[in-house]
Parts: structure tokens; sequence; C-alpha cells
């Protein structure tokens, strides 16, 4: 069962969605939301997705960035690209997470965080 995102936080989940079809643009694969509310100061939401490939993470990354950018979602930080396996960028509201398989495997993020709420991408207005 998927959680759905409260109606008060419809700009967080149109933004979400603006994310989301920024890495499906660019096939970011096993793409995950995870959202927790009051369960952390840091931030409303995750999205977490694999590349397969140092050049693909760097395109998903790209894309992401010129995509909210061009929606004017401001970002609070990026990575300098690094083939290390895990980018992440900061759009305040929520930190997307690009991992290669490897690396989503090794830092088994959805674990760390297992009392977030899963939302599905189909729910996101």
């Amino acid at each position: 069962m998927t959680f759905t995102i409260p109606k008060e936080k419809k700009l967080l989940s149109a933004n979400l969605k603006i994310a989301c079809e920024a890495l499906s643009e660019k096939k970011g694969e096993d793409l995950k939301l995870l959202y927790f509310g009051e369960k952390s100061s840091l931030t409303d939401c995750f999205i977490i997705a694999t590349g397969n490939s140092n050049p693909h993470l760097k395109a998903l990354r790209d894309n992401v960035e010129k995509t909210l950018k061009d929606n004017g979602i401001e970002l609070f930080s990026k990575d300098r690209f690094q083939p290390s396996g895990w980018l992440v960028i900061d759009a305040i509201d929520f930190v997307v997470h690009l991992f290669s398989q490897e690396q989503r495997e090794n830092y088994a993020i959805e674990q760390l965080w297992k009392d977030a709420e899963q939302v599905s991408v189909e729910d996101l207005v």
C-alpha cells in the first residue's frame, strides 16, 4: 500500500512530479519516493533512482537540475560530477538521490529510512 502526500502539500507534490518526469525522460530506473512528513526536519521527501553507468547518472542529474531550474524550483546545492556511483540534488523540500545499482545496494537507503511512507509516482498531482 502506498501513501498519498497530504493535500496541503500540493506544491511539493507538483514539484516531485516534475523531478520524476525528468528522471523518466532519461530512463532512470527503480524510481522510489519516500515521504517523511514530520519525521524529518531535513526534508519532506527523497526521490531515489538508479542509473546504469556513470554517464547515465550524469545525464539523469543534468536533466533533473535543468528541469527544476526551468520550472523555478530552487536548488540548495548540487554535486559536481564525480564517478562515485551516488549523486545528490538538494531541492530543499525534497532530495534526489541517484545511485549506481552497486551503490544503491550498498547504502540501502530505503532500509535506513524504512519508517518513511512510500509514495507512488502515479499518485502525484
